[in-house]
């Protein structure tokens, strides 16, 4: 590798970082100018590897998002750091990771730590040198920001309850929907290595957990309360890289929440390599060809997603074998409630919390609202309106008093009128829909 300084490392390391959607991350390319009549500019939007990263409570922390590698002996076909790509290589020391950490944390660039590796060596030797980083951030430099770990594939159970002592969050990435496409991508890496790591975690979670009840009965003054990862796990899904259909990764998806527990699945669009590598000749051929990542499927999944973990929707609601893939012009639950017309309209003064849910337009807090003001009083249409339904959806499908605002009659005329066919950009919302 050379001699690398610590800048160029901070570079190559923040860059090989970015692929990996396991928190979410925004940013801006600062303002480079300098001010009215000359003024020296001031101030750093954006700081090499820190992104930005929301809590459940919609709270934006920033973090410093690296890896401690981007050395990788696997040679998976969509990775940017994989074994045969033509990039450069860098590495962190413990020491230069964590005094980096603390460095940006003073200059309060950052709140926490996202810290991934390339898989440079023996998983359990790859592990132990980010929890080393991690245990030294708390242990000596006495650091109690939010820290997130990526485990390795196929690091034991050991290395995995000592990451859980120094970090909120631990993840590990699924990455490609089915054994079949693993094997035709990332030969190396081993499926039942990952959902192996995720059972360790839910096993030891659950187990802490007992441990903190059983603390409550001990004497004042004595605890056991160990502390273990207590943000939970999450994973990462490649959108578009294989030839699994949405019906498959919602299926999936759900699979994961019920059996370990998870707190988030992150979605990424498939990015070809081809973007960022000037020799064609380097590129794999076992990879799509695509005219650029499918970011509106992306963000159907993180919709549909969202109604799995907040509206109380089966994976087969959403997703059927007629109807495998999502919609690209309506929100999944728009399209449930057309497919379902039999099921509206709902008297908003009647109807309970889950059904509430079902409708277009209304989200969680909406709904929570709308229970809440009706102890009081008979909701009318403009209430609902002030309470913060979208009406735009919810108009055909509720009542209130028994009046209607349009009737369900013409479900390709709703279709037409609510689809985003000719909307520029993606930002879409993800929120009470």
């Amino acid at each position: 590798m050379g001699n690398i300084d610590l800048q160029e490392k901070i570079s190559i390391l923040s860059g090989a970082a970015k692929y990996d959607a396991s928190c979410a991350t925004s940013g801006s390319s600062g303002f480079n100018n300098s001010g009215k009549n000359g003024t020296p500019k001031f101030g750093n939007t954006l700081p090499m590897g820190v992104c930005h990263s929301w809590t459940q409570d919609g709270r934006c922390v920033s973090l410093l998002k690296v890896l401690y590698s981007n050395v990788c002996k696997f040679d998976c076909a969509y990775c940017v750091n994989r074994a045969s790509a033509d990039v450069k290589r860098a590495s962190f020391t413990v020491d230069e990771l964590v005094e980096l950490t603390c460095e940006f944390y003073r200059r309060n660039y950052i709140e926490g730590l996202f810290l991934s590796s390339g898989i440079f060596a023996d998983p359990d030797i790859v592990m132990e040198k980010m929890i080393e980083t991690s245990k030294t951030l708390r242990t000596e430099k006495g650091f109690c920001g939010y820290i997130h770990l990526k485990l390795i594939p196929g690091t034991g159970d050991k290395m995995i309850r000592e990451a859980g002592k120094w970090a909120d969050r631990l993840s590990v990435n699924i990455e490609l929907p089915t054994e079949k496409s693993l094997l035709s991508l990332a030969p190396e890496k081993n499926k039942k290595d990952i959902i192996g790591a995720m059972n360790d975690f839910s096993e030891i979670s659950i187990e802490t957990e007992n441990e903190k009840q059983k603390s409550k009965f001990l004497p004042q003054g004595k605890t056991l309360s160990p502390w273990f990862a207590p943000a939970g796990q999450s994973t990462q899904l490649i959108v578009g890289a294989t030839g699994e259909n949405d019906k498959q990764i919602i299926n999936l998806t759900s699979s994961l929440y019920n059996k370990f527990f998870l707190k988030r699945v992150y979605y990424s669009a498939f990015i070809h390599p081809g973007s960022y590598i000037q020799n064609k000749t380097l590129i794999d051929p076992r990879l799509p060809e695509t005219i650029g990542p499918p970011l509106v499927r992306e963000h159907r999944l993180y919709q549909a997603d969202w109604l799995l973990r907040f509206y109380h929707f089966s994976a087969g609601e959403i997703l059927t074998e007629e109807q495998p893939f999502l919609d690209a012009h309506l929100d999944p639950k728009t399209v449930w409630a057309l497919n379902n017309l039999d099921f509206f309209p709902i008297e908003i003064n009647r109807a309970d919390y889950e059904t509430l849910l079902r409708i277009p337009g209304i989200g969680a807090k909406t709904a929570r609202r709308i229970i809440e003001n009706r102890r009081s009083r008979t909701l009318t249409l403009e209430n609902l309106y002030r309470i913060g339904a979208a009406l735009k959806r919810a108009r055909y499908f509720i009542t209130a008093k028994g009046a209607y605002i349009e009737r369900p009659d013409d479900p390709f005329r709703i279709r037409r009128l609510l689809s985003d066919t000719d909307r520029a950009g993606l930002q879409l919302p993800l929120f009470d829909f």
